[in-house]
């Protein structure tokens, strides 16, 4: 009896010690992700950009970008895009040769445009890959919401 009732004590006990969150761990419930474009169209700047930061790890980081006009063409030296579509339609260029890059920060790279780039059309639910020193830029029609979720994952780490 004694050793039954040690075992239901130690199986309460590690239930306990393993119900709470690993360290690092996060959950953004998809309501509020749906949300985010909604808040963040309230915060564009003369960009026409809004971006709401989730986390930020080591070796990655996590947040949401809302636009509601074209964006410049960007080459990130070091970090691959993972962008997931919420809301609207864009027109992404990727690939190519940027037009008068300048670095805006270490391993950030804008440009104007892109020439020579290919076309791709995303809508909700896409989900896009976009290695390191890829030049790429978002055209989005002017007042048309685009929201997406962006994970920048450090190649350098």
């Amino acid at each position: 009896m004694k050793s039954l009732a040690a075992l239901v004590l130690f199986l309460a006990s590690s239930t306990w010690v393993y119900a709470a969150d690993p360290e690092g761990f996060a959950l953004w419930k998809g309501d509020a992700v749906k949300k985010s474009g909604k808040e963040l169209a309230s915060k564009i700047d003369d960009q026409k950009f809004a971006w709401l930061s989730l986390a930020n790890y080591d070796n990655h980081l996590i947040g949401i970008s809302h636009r509601e006009g074209d964006g410049s063409a960007e080459i990130h030296e070091t970090q691959v895009d993972i962008l997931m579509v919420q809301q609207g339609v864009a027109t992404l260029i990727v690939g190519g040769k940027m037009i008068d890059p300048k670095t805006v920060k270490p391993h950030e790279v804008r440009g104007s445009s892109i020439e020579g780039g290919e076309t791709k059309q995303v809508t909700v639910g896409d989900i896009i890959h976009i290695p390191a020193n890829v030049p790429h830029q978002l055209k989005i029609a002017s007042g048309t919401p685009f929201t997406y979720l962006v994970i920048k994952v450090d190649t350098n780490k």
